[in-house]
């Protein structure tokens, strides 16, 4: 670099807000590191804070809200805001993870499923409703992940929690599979709604699409995919 080259001022160190598509088959984590890199790469930093506003499963699409530098110390504050979600429910089946991370473990019949019980079962999950999260997840108990524990096939109990779900809407039914749309609360587990949904069909149900669609006020359709963020950065290059 010219020593007489004033330096570029690095807006991402100063703090920014990127809305980021997931792609399917990345972990949250995964995309808070390739971002890191770019930024690190471009302004020829070893550090930079990055993070994310609540994780996305890697089975799941859509927006994740990453926060850069100074801006950092307020993710608590994007990570408070509703969620919104659309995706699908395969019903006749459950498996342990309540999504296609893990085999299915019981079928159920579909003969009594009517669309009429589909739609008025909804009712049940919304407005302040308790939840179990699944087992095969990031919380912790005793210093270990949930998922670990069930990994090692240790059993263990997990406390109900209250959540707050302000829709459950149904936007399409084709047996064994039903589309939905989703508006809840922080802490909210979807594939724990799935599960939970075809146990009061009295049948079984396991999550097997997901797509964030929005959280708070923004909206996936105003976010770029990791690609054009690459591309950006190359754009700046030449």
């Amino acid at each position: 670099m010219d020593p007489n080259q004033k330096p570029v001022t690095n807006p991402y160190q100063i703090g920014q807000v990127l809305l980021i598509d997931k792609p399917l088959g990345w972990s949250s984590f995964q995309v808070v590191n390739k971002i890191r890199w770019l930024i690190k790469q471009e302004y020829g930093i070893k550090k930079i804070k990055v993070g994310h506003a609540g994780t996305l499963d890697p089975l799941a699409s859509g927006l994740l809200i990453i926060c850069t530098g100074k801006e950092t110390k307020n993710i608590h504050v994007y990570q408070a805001q509703e969620k919104e979600y659309t995706g699908t429910i395969t019903l006749g089946a459950t498996t342990p993870s309540y999504d296609l991370e893990t085999e299915i473990d019981n079928r159920f019949p579909l003969n009594d499923i009517t669309e009429e019980l589909l739609v008025k079962t909804t009712s049940q999950f919304t407005g302040d409703i308790m939840q179990k999260p699944p087992i095969y997840s990031a919380i912790k108990k005793d210093g270990k992940r949930l998922y670990e524990l069930a990994r090692a096939g240790e059993t263990t109990e997990i406390k109900e929690r209250q959540v707050n779900v302000q829709a459950f809407e149904l936007t399409k039914i084709r047996l064994p599979k039903v589309d939905f749309r989703i508006e809840c609360s922080k802490g909210t587990y979807i594939r724990s709604m799935a599960h939970d949904y075809g146990k009061a069909l009295n049948n079984g149900g396991h999550l097997s699409a997901l797509r964030r669609t929005a959280i708070g006020n923004y909206r996936v359709e105003s976010a770029i995919s990791l690609e054009e963020f690459e591309a950006d950065f190359k754009n700046i290059e030449s």
